[in-house]
């Protein structure tokens, strides 16, 4: 029998493979092979372990030793040092951005520390393509509990007792929407999962199907036995071909271990899944425009009663939750709903993962208790804004959420506190801005991206954003007109009460909450035609400064020749020739060019 005596773990997510992850694996079998350990080095390829700044990720056990942005040419000295003399690596450890104290061991880093990883359990340390894995840590023996030690009714009550709210978007009670597909009357039910993650700088359902899909297939069993289901559907948009190829191969093995298919676990309950890719359109995250594509129609909404529960795909009773839903109830099950309910705060249970982008020096995945704040999440998980500057405002909740200031940095991350503050939750994103930032130009980008996606089934949605879009887009050329602020506000207001779905319902939120917060930006820009944080292009003036040493260096890169001076002498810029593209200011080693 072969002695295992060291693992070795390669992030294979999105990230990590297309920053080189599949190399650095094949070089590490070859290395161990000439250094004959290919007998008592295991290489595992993971899911994404969430710390997607610093891949490719390689985690060497039993020492638990992290090493970041490894590279193809890193792996000899790997094998060498590490797995053959016993030392590590130290140059290829993780560095605090504030302290640059090495780190050998992940659970020792503030990006860690304080997150509460269940749903993201297995991410980055189980082979997602090995079913036995994930049944070694417990996979599919909630499963098991549910058909053989409770009713379906059970089920469902459980899950109500939880307090899990859906982790799409709008946090409604999961267990009472299971409890309205259970109760509505017919033998053909379905089970959705809704995969289609659209907003701009999420992956979060993409990281859970890539590095743990039985946990989701696990949980939309569970599902169909409580609602009386016998068929699901994961609806996978087609820019995620990783998931796409680990679920098929998932439902494969479970199908042929008897945990999906006829009379699963001998407990005559049958339970089959398919999977629908989607064609990448934002509209079709709303549950009914979602059902339409499934069945080979336009993905477009339609008015709800009849809600899915009641008539959902093809007319039967549907219960649509999203990845990150499906992928806690498992561990409701198991570990009951008293120890999930104990998680969070009162009315919002457990944990919730968010995708941090922007201005941040820790970006990546991190899964958190409900009733953290936005401070220890930027601050603590996050590590601070890059470049020690000055945080300004955090976007969450993605395109149908809210831009919130810094003073509300102390705020308790759960759906209600959220929504009194004109955010959301959303599925999770998280993107944070410092002061660089133009707040009226952040509006206009998630404006932008809403009106593009608008299915044009209505005409709040579709007529109104473009005239938002429109009104943005002069404010920030420096065309803003006294009265837009307030045709703003009341455009908005009407498209949130008169929008069909909750695309056009939530698209004016980026907007109303930076006019909330930031409205002396929205005047700086009409009244004093300048932007504050310097970013509109068109209402940018350069001009070099007496500290201008005359090396020249801005004159060689300016595209238009705006830009005059002897060597040695303060140079000039011509503003009717200046395009304003940042190009001087960028290369000036001496910040002797203004902005403003």
């Amino acid at each position: 029998m072969e002695h295992i005596r060291a693992h070795v773990l390669i992030c294979g997510g999105t990230g990590c493979v297309a920053s080189g992850s599949k190399k650095i694996q094949a070089a590490f079998q070859a290395e161990l092979v000439q250094k004959g350990l290919d007998k008592e080095v295991k290489i595992v390829e993971t899911g994404c372990h969430g710390f997607c700044e610093m891949g490719p990720l390689v985690i060497i056990y039993p020492e638990g030793t992290f090493y970041v942005r490894v590279q193809e040419s890193d792996v000899a000295e790997l094998v060498e040092t590490h797995l053959y003399k016993g030392r590590i690596v130290e140059r290829l450890l993780y560095k605090e951005p504030v302290t640059q104290e090495s780190i050998p061991s992940y659970s020792d880093m503030e990006f860690y520390k304080k997150q509460m990883r269940y749903v993201l359990a297995n991410c980055g340390h189980i082979n997602p393509e090995e079913i036995n894995e994930y049944i070694t840590e417990g996979g599919y023996e909630a499963l098991g509990k549910a058909l053989t030690e409770m009713k379906p009714q059970d089920v469902v009550e459980e899950v109500k007792k939880a307090g899990l709210r859906g982790r799409g978007g709008g946090g409604f009670p999961t267990g009472m929407k299971w409890g309205f597909a259970s109760n509505s009357p017919g033998t053909k039910k379905y089970v959705v999962c809704n995969a289609d993650e659209g907003d701009p700088g999420a992956f979060m359902d993409r990281s859970v199907l890539e590095g743990d899909p039985h946990r989701v297939i696990e949980g939309m069993a569970i599902c169909g036995y409580a609602i009386g289901a016998d068929e699901g559907y994961l609806y996978v948009r087609a820019e995620y071909p990783l998931a796409i190829k680990r679920l098929k191969l998932a439902i494969k093995q479970a199908e042929e271990l008897g945990l999906l298919g006829e009379n699963i676990l001998g407990s005559g309950f049958n339970f089959k899944l398919k999977i629908k890719e989607g064609a990448g359109a934002f509209v079709c995250g709303e549950e009914t425009a979602l059902i339409a594509s499934i069945e080979g129609k336009r993905g477009m909404p339609r008015p709800r009663p009849p809600f899915p529960a009641v008539s959902g795909l093809w007319g039967k009773p549907t219960n649509i939750n999203n990845v990150e839903t499906f992928a806690n109830v498992p561990q409701i099950i198991t570990k009951g709903a008293d120890w999930y309910a104990s998680i969070g705060t009162e009315r919002s249970k457990g944990t919730k993962v968010f995708a941090l982008t922007g201005r941040i020096n820790n970006t990546g995945l991190a899964e958190v208790p409900m009733g953290i704040t936005m401070r220890e999440i930027i601050y603590e998980i996050g590590g601070g804004i890059q470049g020690g500057k000055k945080f300004k405002a955090v976007q969450i909740g993605g395109p149908s959420g809210g831009c919130l200031p810094e003073s509300l940095l102390d705020l308790s991350v759960d759906y209600d506190s959220l929504i009194k503050v004109g955010a959301m939750m959303g599925s999770g994103g998280l993107v944070v801005m410092d002061e660089t930032t133009c707040m009226v130009d952040v509006a206009k980008f998630f404006l932008n991206f809403t009106q593009s996606e608008s299915c044009g089934k209505c005409t709040p949605c579709r007529e109104g954003t473009k005239r938002m879009l429109e009104i943005l887009t002069r404010i920030t050329e420096g065309e803003g007109r006294e009265g837009d602020i307030e045709l703003l506000e009341s455009m908005a207001k009407n498209i949130k009460t008169t929008a069909l779905c909750g695309l056009g319902q939530t698209a004016p939120n980026p907007v109303l909450s930076t006019l909330h917060y930031f409205r002396d930006e929205y005047e700086a820009h009409i009244k004093e035609k300048r932007c504050p944080a310097g970013a509109c292009t068109k209402l940018l003036n350069y001009s070099i400064t007496d500290a201008c040493k005359g090396c020249g260096l801005c004159k060689k890169v300016c595209p238009v020749e705006a830009i005059s001076g002897e060597k040695k002498e303060q140079h000039e810029i011509d503003s009717a020739k200046c395009i304003r593209c940042g190009a001087c200011f960028g290369k000036c080693p001496f910040e002797s060019i203004a902005k403003g």
